[in-house]
């Protein structure tokens, strides 16, 4: 297996984790009072972005070549947003 593809199964296993922890916080949201569900929330719809931009980061590398491919993962490092 390459460098690149083991670096794509480690970002896809943090968007799987990233999606049941905001299945886990629908949860959460539907038995909380008015205060806590709006937090909760919150907290989902930060998620949900983050689950976006990794997975728009992922189809990047997945079409870059082998060579181009370490300049995305660089950006996707550095980057305090996505996969952080």
């Amino acid at each position: 297996m390459s460098e690149k593809e083991l670096y794509q199964q480690k970002k896809q296993a943090q968007l799987d984790e990233w999606k049941a922890k905001v299945e886990k916080l629908k949860a959460k949201a539907s038995g909380a009072g008015a205060d806590a569900h709006l937090e909760l929330n919150k907290q989902i719809e930060a998620l949900k972005g983050k689950i976006e931009s990794g997975k728009n980061k992922l189809a990047e590398i997945a079409d870059a070549s082998e060579d181009s491919w370490e300049s995305i993962k660089d950006g996707v490092e550095s980057d305090k947003v996505c996969f952080q």
